[in-house]
């Protein structure tokens, strides 16, 4: 961390800025007063830089919005804490975190929402939003106080992972929520048919005798969720999509006018149910990894446009976590430090524009959480990610900044690293 972190005053010169919100693509230099872009390349008459960045060969972009990542606080510090995963996002060149409300205690009253913002504002390192409960403490039986989240300042509401007594309930938190405005987070599983497995029904899990999880937990979930958000006119976004078929529901369903979206998380644009052949705990996910063709099916969605936004889906765990039977172990991978390079990658495989690609981790996830960030535009905060595509490191158990090292990704030759993150105009990482 640089000693002159404090500069109110900061010139960003001679970097590839990339701004898709603004459609802009061009070599210029960034000025940055008292944490707001002020101009791009003429300095503002009377300009004196506290601190020059030289960002030649660098691209400079707005700050990652990372849509969904668990920081362990509060409630399981043994495996992390809001001030070790807000750094290692800054490292990442994450400015804005959405903390899922599946904390403990859960995410059901104003003071857990204060509790998480003061505790990131003390941190420093990167800006940390809330998603209030859907239901009281989750249980899926009683819905929360909604419009008390909202004021105290969570961006939407979810249940998380866990189920609804029955659809009505379901119904009736769809129009509480449309009456106060608030986007409402939707896992599509349906509880009664993923039957408590642990992987994707199919032959790989038949042949490793572990239980399945049907494709139609997911699709069938879609179709009701997206019958009753006609139904309330509530707006609607769909987390984690990782079949092809549920993209083309949503596809569909935004092309008749549905006021929804959709995210995919960075490892279901990799991994398929094949990776988890050799029991690798790992690759444990929920919901599971899918077949090749799912995969692919979801790189064209991304590029397609259906899904709005990519998220790490950021999961740390301890060691002990990953260790015994497949089904025995907690899912989740710790994405933040590999959400980048991993979607860099996408762009030498040409799956997708690099322009698209940052849109899709910066503009797009802010507007889905009603976030004025994620552009570059004058008077815009001055959040900037700033990274150098060509260069190459391994992840490994010395680069991960995270506290969780369960990755499956770990031994990667990874291709992009951030050199330079600024959070509303303050330098909160620099490469050393």
């Amino acid at each position: 961390m640089p000693a002159n972190d404090t500069a109110t005053r900061i010139l960003i010169r001679g970097g590839r800025v990339i701004d898709p919100a603004n459609k802009v693509d061009t070599i210029q230099n960034v000025y940055i007063v008292d944490g707001k872009v002020v101009a791009f390349d003429h300095a503002p008459q009377g300009f004196r830089a506290d601190m020059e960045i030289d960002a030649s060969h660098l691209i400079v972009c707005p700050g990652l919005v990372d849509i969904c990542a668990r920081l362990r606080e509060p409630g399981q510090e043994q495996k992390a804490t809001i001030a070790t995963e807000s750094l290692a996002a800054a490292s990442a060149g994450i400015t804005t975190l959405c903390c899922p409300p599946d904390t403990n205690p859960v995410i059901d009253t104003p003071a857990v929402t204060e509790f998480i913002r003061l505790r990131a504002e003390a941190a420093g390192h990167c800006r940390i939003v809330t998603l209030g409960a859907l239901t009281q403490s989750l249980r899926g039986e009683q819905l929360s106080e909604m419009a008390a989240l909202g004021r105290a300042g969570c961006v939407g509401v979810s249940n998380a992972l866990q189920p609804l007594l029955n659809p009505l309930i379901l119904r009736r938190a769809l129009e509480y929520a449309a009456t106060f405005d608030l986007t409402v987070f939707l896992h599509p599983n349906d509880h009664w048919l993923a039957n408590k497995g642990c992987a994707h029904e199919g032959r790989v899990a038949t042949r490793l005798g572990l239980r399945g999880i049907p494709e139609a937990a997911e699709t069938a979930a879609v179709a009701r969720d997206l019958a009753l958000i006609e139904q309330t006119g509530v707006r609607a976004h769909f987390c984690r999509l990782t079949s092809g078929r549920a993209a083309r529901m949503v596809a569909r369903a935004r092309y008749d006018g549905a006021p929804v979206t959709a995210d995919v998380a960075i490892p279901y644009l990799y991994l398929s149910e094949m990776d988890i052949s050799d029991f690798d705990t790992q690759c444990h996910l929920i919901p599971p990894l899918r077949t090749v063709e799912d995969r692919q099916q979801l790189r064209d969605a991304m590029q397609q446009g259906t899904l709005s936004a990519i998220c790490s889906d950021h999961q740390p765990h301890e060691p002990d976590a990953k260790t015994g039977p497949f089904p025995a172990t907690e899912p989740g991978i710790s994405g933040l430090d590999s959400l980048l390079p991993l979607c860099l990658r996408l762009v030498d495989e040409q799956s997708i524009e690099l322009a698209d690609l940052i849109h899709r981790l910066t503009a797009g996830p802010a507007r889905i959480l009603g976030l004025p960030y994620g552009t570059l535009s004058v008077d815009a905060i001055a959040d900037i990610c700033i990274f150098d595509p060509s260069s190459s490191w391994l992840l490994d158990t010395n680069t991960i900044r995270s506290n969780g090292l369960n990755t499956p990704f770990m031994g990667w030759e990874m291709k992009g690293r951030v050199t330079h993150t600024l959070l509303a105009g303050k330098l909160v990482y620099a490469l050393n």
